[in-house]
């Protein structure tokens, strides 16, 4: 089968969505498919240096140019040709194809319902809002959707004005190896790349500073922990330098000596980092999928988390959770009161308990196998071009 991908232009310098096309154009390849990425060229947005400017002449190239040049490429295909949407967001192109076999995949829905004020913590502006519904009314035109979690699927189900002909879910699959390594050994040498003694151990989070990671409240939950801890366990940030609102939270920390930002860590690292953990703390208010939960069990680190899909989707019975995060800032004591004794019930857990959690772990992130999760996407690319072809 010859499939033809549509990306993300190179020059939004994307980090997660070109490693996704790239897991997708590999393994179709390997599994013997003829492979093409779309992807729109960069023209216009050489045209200023103003980052502003950049932003619109983005626009003209994705949405100008871009669909000029697909008109062009399709009357150049065979009939045998399956063409996929590596995202969602990808939606004003889905029109340009919708007479032919596609499959759109979704990852997670927060920009589009943060557009519908459905998220207070998320407002959007008002040409954001218009650029949100340009995204939906492109896929809402689509009629097969792969999705990367029960709770994906059930959002874009929201939008979707009818039932599509065909809509499911695969898990991602870990696009690298994690395993567990000694404890000891990996906290000594951590400790020494680092020059911060992490030798009794450390709780550990990674991800970025977008709004649903909840960064701050990751802060709060530490603080709340180490108000009642009989330890003094240092908190490991991995990811982005903490945009303004964290570093206030951290600075206004009583125990901010102890909270340290590792950006820029080679993925080495970041595995040692999750080997030697005492607990991996994911407090997110939101996810497409939850990437990190998974890779912290493969990495035999318990885990706390929300308890809100798909967090608990990929935690499964393995996890420990707590609740969401309140809005309202009369509440928030409360809540991070209550996360602090989940973090403390888990760090107070004997060596028989931790083995345990930690087979229990491991045994659930073997569900995010990156071979099977490849073979259930192509099974469901053939039953669409096979369904297309009967028509």
């Amino acid at each position: 089968m010859n499939i033809v991908f549509f990306a993300h232009p190179d020059f939004l310098n994307h980090q997660s969505m070109p490693r996704f096309t790239k897991l997708l154009a590999d393994g179709m390849k390997a599994r013997g498919h003829k492979i093409t990425i779309w992807m729109p060229e960069a023209k216009a947005i050489k045209l200023s240096k103003s980052p502003i400017l950049k932003k619109w002449f983005g626009y003209i190239d994705q949405f100008f140019f871009f669909p000029k040049s697909v008109k062009r490429k399709l009357k150049l295909l065979s009939d045998d040709t399956l063409f996929v949407f590596t995202d969602h967001a990808l939606g004003p192109w889905v029109p340009l194809v919708i007479n032919k076999p596609h499959v759109i995949h979704c990852h997670d829905f927060l920009a589009q319902k943060s557009a519908l004020n459905q998220i207070p913590q998320n407002p959007t502006s008002w040409t954001g809002k218009q650029y949100q519904k340009y995204i939906r009314d492109g896929y809402s035109n689509g009629k097969n959707f792969i999705s990367v979690s029960k709770k994906t699927k059930e959002d874009l189900h929201q939008f979707l004005s009818s039932k599509p002909q065909s809509s499911t879910f695969v898990y991602n699959g870990l696009n690298q190896v994690f395993v567990p390594q000694n404890k000891k050994d990996v906290r000594e040498q951590l400790s020494k790349d680092i020059n911060i003694n992490l030798n009794a151990g450390y709780i550990l989070h990674v991800g970025g500073n977008q709004w649903y990671k909840n960064r701050v409240g990751l802060i709060e939950i530490y603080d709340a922990w180490r108000n009642i801890a009989s330890s003094s366990l240092p908190l490991i940030l991995i990811g982005q330098k903490p945009d303004i609102d964290l570093a206030k939270a951290v600075e206004a920390s009583p125990y901010k000596k102890d909270i340290h930002y590792l950006s820029g860590m080679p993925d080495s690292m970041v595995k040692k980092a999750y080997a030697g953990a005492s607990l991996f703390l994911f407090p997110s208010l939101a996810e497409g999928f939850g990437w990190p939960i998974a890779e912290a069990m493969a990495s035999g680190c318990p885990v706390v988390t929300t308890n809100e899909a798909p967090m608990s989707e990929v935690g499964g019975n393995a996890a420990f959770y707590i609740p969401l995060k309140p809005i309202q800032s009369d509440e928030i004591d409360v809540w991070s009161s209550e996360a602090a004794a989940v973090v403390n019930k888990v760090i107070s857990l004997s060596s028989r308990e931790l083995m345990t959690i930690e087979r229990k772990g491991i045994e659930n992130a073997e569900r995010f196998n990156q071979d099977k999760a490849l073979d259930a996407i192509e099974r469901q690319y053939i039953e669409i071009f096979e369904h297309f072809k009967k028509r």
